[in-house]
């Protein structure tokens, strides 16, 4: 008894060596986990749960008020888009729980966009003081989003010719609402110029009336208030550069500044006629063009609109009038004769007030005693 309780005290290990052993091991494993290469454990994509349900063709859910909702993501358009490596709670920060217990709500993009924050804060703030963020927080159900401009799960950069905002496709994009200004706008020598000549410097619907901050036409800082009309116009119209390599008019502005209509501009005018008056704002056509509203068919209609008894004859006359080139024909000399004339009269009259002050001062009037000496 004494030898095999002798044995059986000395073949049981004690705590000591027990956690001994323990620590040991651990650290083997530890050890044994690091060695392993870093690509021996491949992590799915942040978003490969979600597409076990929205990566389906043909996922989607009818509401109740009858309306389709589509919830199918294209993996492709995801993977490439400028959000790819943000998971997709980043921006449905609602979903909590697969399935989802209700309807996930609209994205909120201020929750990156925000104020302040370097990665997009102005175009976020600008949407919120404009046109479509005033609907928005007004609650109005057909209030644009951001979405609704830039997409969803394709959402590309700006120079990308896939994206939603490309120079080349905003038009489109904004037609989707804007469907009757559209389709004038594609008809235009703008839209042709940019769409079918694919010219990238012809003006597109931001061109004209800005990006986020689209404010209402009556906003004195709205870039179409028609006191700011002018300057967009002259964006272009006044461009040396484009001028010259698209052969288009020049001296536009500067001669309406000229004009009566300008001047009444520079003073102020809000009634008076500007280029979108004359022009159109959104079907904008050659003179030569049968539809154009300067065509000379179309002019007293056009002229009509601020004169109600323009007819022919009122429009016979010569419109942006640069008095100062020759081409004008009797309109150059008959303003060369008053600018000499007005010129001359000045100085013989400048020369007059100069001989009549030394006279004065001869005769002791100026600067000099008079006749009692005092």
């Amino acid at each position: 008894m004494k030898k095999i309780n002798s044995v059986a005290v000395h073949s049981v290990p004690d705590k000591k060596t027990k956690i001994t052993v323990k620590l040991f091991g651990f650290i083997l494993l530890a050890a044994a986990i690091l060695s392993l290469p870093t690509r021996a454990v491949s992590q799915p994509p942040l978003y490969q749960k979600c597409l076990l349900c929205h990566g389906r063709p043909g996922f989607k859910k009818i509401l109740p008020d009858g309306k389709v909702l589509e919830l199918f993501v294209n993996k492709s358009e995801l993977e490439n888009s400028i959000h790819s490596k943000l998971h997709c709670t980043d921006c449905h920060a609602d979903v909590m729980e697969i399935p989802h217990l209700k309807i996930p709500g609209k994205v909120n993009c201020y929750r990156c966009h925000y104020k302040d924050n370097p990665n997009g804060a102005m175009p976020a703030n600008e949407f919120f003081q404009s046109v479509h963020g005033q609907m928005v927080t007004a609650g109005d159900p057909k209030a644009p989003r951001c979405q609704n401009c830039h997409g969803s799960h394709n959402i590309q950069k700006v120079n990308s010719p896939l994206s939603t905002v490309n120079h080349q496709n905003v038009a489109y994009t904004c037609g989707k609402c804007h469907k009757p200004q559209y389709d004038n706008y594609i008809q235009s020598i703008h839209g042709t110029a940019l769409l079918d000549r694919h010219i990238k410097s012809a003006p597109t619907c931001t061109t004209c009336h800005g990006k986020h901050l689209i404010l209402k036409p009556d906003n004195p800082e709205s870039s179409i208030y028609p006191l700011n009309v002018i300057n967009v116009c002259s964006k272009c119209h006044e461009n040396k550069e484009l001028i010259r390599k698209y052969n288009i008019p020049g001296g536009r502005i500067s001669t309406y500044k000229e004009s009566y209509h300008g001047i009444a501009d520079e003073f102020g005018s809000v009634r008076v006629a500007n280029c979108s008056s004359c022009h159109r704002a959104h079907l904008i056509l050659p003179e030569s063009n049968p539809r154009s509203s300067i065509n000379k068919a179309n002019l007293a209609k056009t002229c009509g609109k601020c004169h109600q008894n323009a007819n022919i004859n009122f429009t016979k006359g010569k419109i942006h009038v640069n008095y100062k080139s020759k081409s004008t024909g009797i309109l150059y000399y008959i303003g060369m004769f008053f600018e000499i004339l007005t010129v001359s009269t000045l100085t013989l009259l400048f020369i007059h007030i100069l001989l009549d002050l030394f006279r004065r001062y001869k005769s002791g009037e100026i600067g000099g005693k008079n006749k009692r000496g005092e």
